[in-house]
């Protein structure tokens, strides 16, 4: 069982198996023609789970094989242009490239003795990154597994900061559609069921300042604590940007922490073309990033930067089995004293690889690709009477839904667009996502593939209007 460790010895053997496994990856994505198969669980995990694990194949291609039936035939392709469903991209070959040497030099990024150069290069992206921001020059962060810890890791810090003998009494303001996890983090941070006050939106889905000035004024006159206000630079549902410069206006005048979540909207960090939409965001005490949703980088690749980075104590714990204190005076750099993770993937290279491969213009150009798509979407939803767009883009989300003519029950309209998505999926011609507004049944396209174009759109917009019309047409036979 040796002749399996990777080491000097097996060198043409890791080889060999990578790059078959390469070849197969590489002919499958050549031969691609839809973004799913729509292979249903009843179909496909009987497949699975007829496999013994104790009974293995000891044969690599073999081992390949069932992995194309059990996986590679049937997965969701997020590079195909009519996959228009969830915020996620397709990725970068430079990325892709840094994944292949992590995993196989595994570096552990909490330590220096466990990274060396690792930690370093972590470094300087995190400093990249903050200066891209504009957070100055105490600024300082770590990459993290994805938004929702990046969320969670700065509230976390601004919880701290409100320096509260009482979390009961410790309010966080965010808008009614930013991310479930100001919610989720508020409830891991033993904070009471009432922490989290949602905000209503504008017609354009961003955050009413006039609101959130009542309710800081309120919460404080109440006896109440602000620990943060999220703003969100690109909400999942309608791609929308929060008004940063007023809401740090306020966050300024009330003492409260302002926290950034631009999970999404980072990608405005690299634009050539519409970097001023995220004017304001250098004024915040805390930004997560999410480079694995707007910098085209494979999961995960994310991270949590900080304006002072004396905040980030509130992370910090030594051990001496680890990171003794003596570390901090020998200047040994350790990145598991900011992170809420120890053991952690040295996720930072792909993006590093990429800058030096594409550089940050490149990045920049593919993400404005995708918000200039988002426009002509906008331009071809709002041109069609079969369709109801709600709010036209800040970013590449497009929020609609199919409206018969014949047809004026909102709940059938309702389940017919509902069909629709599902018949859409298991077809494997274009997969999107759906969402509810105002209650009501949405479609929802995020688009982050420059390879898509109108055209796709269009086809998809055909397809969702045929299976809506069907779906009517039945009912109505059903009901007659």
């Amino acid at each position: 069982m040796r002749s399996h460790l990777l080491n000097d010895t097996t060198a043409e053997q890791y080889r060999r198996s990578v790059t078959e496994g390469v070849e197969r990856v590489a002919a499958k994505l050549a031969t691609t023609d839809r973004p799913f198969t729509g292979v249903t669980v009843d179909a496909l995990a009987p497949r699975i789970d007829s496999i013994d694990l104790d009974r293995p194949l000891h044969d690599t291609t073999a081992v390949l094989d069932e992995l194309e039936d059990i996986y590679l035939r049937d997965a969701v392709y997020f590079h195909h242009p009519r996959y228009l469903a969830h915020l996620n991209c397709p990725v970068v070959i430079p990325a892709v490239l840094g994944e292949a040497v992590l995993s196989a030099v595994n570096s552990s990024l909490d330590t220096w003795d466990q990274s060396a150069g690792g930690t370093l290069i972590e470094r300087k992206l995190i400093d990249w990154t903050a200066a891209r921001i504009g957070l100055g020059p105490a600024a300082d962060g770590v990459f993290t597994s994805g938004g929702s810890q990046s969320n969670l890791q700065a509230l976390l810090l601004a919880r701290e900061e409100a320096k509260s003998d009482s979390l009961a009494k410790l309010r966080i303001f965010a808008s009614e559609v930013s991310h479930f996890s100001v919610q989720k983090s508020a409830k891991l941070l033993g904070l009471g069921p009432d922490a989290v006050i949602c905000l209503p939106v504008d017609h354009d889905k961003r955050l009413q300042t006039v609101a959130l000035a009542r309710e800081l004024e309120r919460c404080t006159g109440n006896g109440l604590i602000p620990m943060a206000v999220v703003a969100t630079a690109g909400t999942t549902d309608f791609g929308s940007i929060d008004p940063l410069p007023e809401i740090a206006g306020l966050c300024e005048q009330y003492g409260v922490w302002m926290h950034v979540d631009a999970a999404y909207g980072c990608g405005l960090l690299a634009s050539v073309k519409y970097r001023d939409r995220i004017a304001g965001i250098e004024r915040a005490d805390s930004v997560t990033v999410d480079y694995h949703k707007s910098f085209f980088q494979p999961v995960s690749s994310s991270a949590v930067l900080v304006r002072d980075a004396a905040t980030l104590r509130h992370a910090t714990y030594h051990a001496e089995y680890l990171n003794p204190r003596r570390m901090v005076r020998e200047r040994i750099p350790n990145q598991v004293d900011k992170s809420l993770q120890t053991t952690r993937r040295f996720d930072a290279l792909k993006l590093w690889m990429t800058l030096r491969v594409m550089g940050a213009d490149g990045i920049g150009q593919l993400f404005d690709e995708v918000c200039d798509l988002a426009v002509e979407g906008w331009r071809l939803l709002a041109a069609d009477p079969r369709f109801d767009v709600v709010v036209e883009p800040s970013l590449s989300t497009l929020v609609f839904r199919y409206v018969p003519s014949a047809v004026t029950d909102p709940a059938e309209i309702d389940r017919a667009n509902l069909h629709a998505r599902k018949a859409l999926f298991a077809s494997g011609d274009a997969v999107v996502a759906g969402t509810k507004v105002g209650g009501r049944q949405y479609l929802k396209f995020t688009l982050l593939n420059p390879e898509t174009t109108t055209a796709d759109m269009a086809a998809v917009l055909d397809l969702i209007a045929g299976h809506a019309e069907q779906y009517l047409g039945e009912s109505l036979d059903r009901a007659s």
